[in-house]
């Protein structure tokens, strides 16, 4: 099994769900945008999965591999690969696929509960009734067509949606590790201000270890769902 990543920043790496993929036997490749836009095929890969970054996907002057970043994403997704994103991920998911970006009313940063919203479709990923998780956003998305919402939050209606059985898209971070915590603390600080969803760094790294065994726990759950999709469509195959 081949997954393969794709990192906009040095600061927003692959977190708890790098040791999940090994101890599930996968092998890791990526995409590595601030230092080369070089794809893998379609074709070598099982799972995709798009981390995020600080800038907007609506950025493309200044960024111009979004624009195959954004293609590559849209024909795995129409290839059936199971596809993950997270915060910018699932933004450049919902806007590859026909959704639009735009500025939230509100910023979220911190730690903030979302709540799950129960599909028609028992099928759907379930998350639990309410979590914490870590949030770092700014931005919002619309869902695009055949999109289901599965989670969402007081400060923004889009936290979770799924297309398919394949992908999923995820405002919040669930993958954030202490570590990595402190990395975005300290490249992101600029962002941080006041607002009802916006937490001081002092804050967003203080507090009970145990926060982070629950959100990787989550993500682990996550991951186990779309390692399913595939395992499945090789058995029909």
């Amino acid at each position: 099994m081949q997954a393969h990543y794709f990192q906009h920043v040095p600061f927003e790496g692959l977190g708890s769900i790098e040791p999940w993929l090994r101890n599930a036997g996968y092998k890791i490749s990526y995409t590595r945008f601030y230092t080369s836009d070089d794809l893998p095929l379609i074709e070598d890969i099982d799972l995709l999965i798009v981390m995020g970054g600080p800038m907007s996907v609506n950025d493309e002057s200044a960024h111009p591999w979004l624009v195959r970043e954004k293609a590559f994403i849209k024909n795995a997704i129409r290839t059936g690969k199971s596809v993950l994103g997270i915060c910018l991920g699932a933004q450049l998911i919902a806007d590859a696929m026909g959704g639009t970006v735009f500025p939230n009313p509100v910023k979220e940063i911190g730690w903030f509960p979302v709540q799950a919203v129960e599909p028609e479709n028992v099928l759907c990923f379930q998350f639990p009734k309410e979590t914490q998780v870590f949030h770092w956003h700014e931005e919002t998305f619309s869902l695009p067509e055949g999109a289901v919402r599965i989670a969402k939050s007081k400060g923004c209606e889009n936290q979770a949606f799924q297309i398919g059985s394949n992908v999923l898209g995820l405002q919040f971070h669930l993958e954030t590790t202490p570590s990595s915590a402190k990395a975005i603390v300290e490249n992101c600080q600029d962002e941080l201000g006041e607002g009802k969803y916006i937490q001081t760094g002092e804050e967003i790294l203080s507090g009970p270890v145990e926060r982070y065994s629950s959100i990787n726990g989550l993500m682990g759950k996550v991951l186990g769902y779309l390692e399913q999709n595939f395992r499945n469509e090789d058995t029909e195959e």
